[in-house]
């Protein structure tokens, strides 16, 4: 037998794979670091900003809870807006006054933040909508501070903060029921509309797919045309009183077009297609005279010159009806021409042999010069 040594393991470095240990999760450590940045710089916005940068705090794992120290002072209870316990700073936006200008500033330094850390715009898309969707859980001026916070944010394009995320949970039922979504969007619109146009506003919406339903906004007691005019004009928004109305006239007069193109298919008789045209003008409250906007329609009924000139006699009828469209007859008749609505050939056989005589000859003489002008055209 050898008698040379076995070797041993005493002394030898055994190697081990590394395992990745998770540090522990800690939001109250972070929250009260945030919150000492803070009383550290009076709420000196410039001063937070810089310290905020230059500090070793874990944003990627806390962001929420910056944006709640951000927005409530101080980081809120899991599920809830209440403050949790932990440090406080008085400097937040929901202790300031409820004026843009106030909070501005706000906006400017979170801007600034999201420039050094873009991933926590998803951090402030959760927290905006949790906060939306607590409409309730918070007192009036703060919820006008928060309508003015996101006003301001989408009017300085804050860092692609997106409509769709963070306008779509507003429309809670219980919350519409309350008014308080109302209430809300109305301090939104009239604060955006300090900056920006009508047709900003309307690209929001569309992103946020709300752009057709305003009255989603209202309780469904207030979801008439009337009601939302009312509201609008009270509130000075008249912009939104008049885009509102321009919709409910487009899809009122689509529905209308469809109903008179679908009797047209079916070779309906003239006369049931002036009733529908008739039920269609008094259910939607049409404006007495709108040819510009009734010409794509017009097109489509006068196909042939006998409808364009039963087309003629009815506005010749209309016109003697009532006074107020006596002296407009011309005009209406040039208009229609001008929309290729009536041809040249209808004008002057109406002109030259018309046998309804209600009102012909002041109408005749009234459209004179224009009958002068097509037979002298090339």
């Amino acid at each position: 037998m050898s008698s040379k040594e076995k070797p041993t393991l005493g002394g030898t470095r055994i190697k081990t794979r590394k395992r990745n240990i998770a540090a522990p999760l800690d939001p109250a450590a972070f929250s009260d670091a945030v919150v000492q940045i803070y009383l550290d710089n009076a709420g000196d916005l410039e001063l937070v900003a810089k310290n905020i940068e230059s500090s070793d705090l874990n944003f990627s794992r806390y962001g929420d809870t910056f944006f709640e120290v951000v927005f409530r002072g101080a980081r809120t209870q899991p599920g809830t807006i209440k403050l949790d316990e932990g440090e406080c700073h008085p400097y937040s936006i929901f202790d300031c006054e409820p004026k843009r200008e106030v909070i501005l500033p706000s906006v400017l330094y979170i801007q600034k933040i999201l420039r050094r850390r873009p991933f926590l715009i998803k951090n402030l898309e959760n927290v905006m909508q949790k906060f939306l969707q607590s409409l309730e859980l918070f007192e009036e001026d703060e919820r006008k501070k928060l309508a003015i916070f996101t006003a301001l944010a989408f009017s300085q394009k804050l860092s692609g903060l997106p409509p769709e995320t963070v306008l779509q949970p507003l429309l809670k039922d219980n919350l519409v029921a309350k008014g308080l979504v109302l209430s809300f969007v109305t301090d939104f619109f009239r604060e955006y509309l300090v900056d920006n146009s009508l047709d900003d506003l309307i690209s929001i919406l569309k992103r946020g797919k709300m752009e057709d339903n305003l009255q989603d906004f209202f309780p469904s007691a207030k979801r008439t045309p009337e009601a939302i005019s009312e509201h609008f004009t009270k509130e000075g928004l008249l912009l939104l009183v008049e885009y509102n109305e321009k919709k409910i006239f487009e899809v009122k007069h689509k529905e209308m077009k469809a109903a008179i193109t679908s009797q047209i298919a079916e070779e309906a008789d003239v006369a049931e297609v002036i009733e529908t045209v008739k039920h269609h003008v008094k259910e939607a409250k049409f404006p007495d005279i709108e040819v510009k906007a009734w010409a794509e329609l017009l097109n489509a009924f006068c196909t042939t010159g006998k409808l364009e000139l039963e087309l003629m006699y009815k506005v010749q009828i209309q016109c003697y009806e009532d006074a107020k469209l006596m002296k407009l007859f011309p005009e209406i008749i040039r208009s229609l021409y001008d929309q290729d609505v009536l041809a040249e050939d209808t004008i002057l056989h109406w002109f030259r042999k018309g046998t309804n005589p209600k009102g012909r000859q002041t109408f005749v003489k009234s459209l004179e010069a224009f009958v002068k002008w097509l037979e002298e055209a090339e």
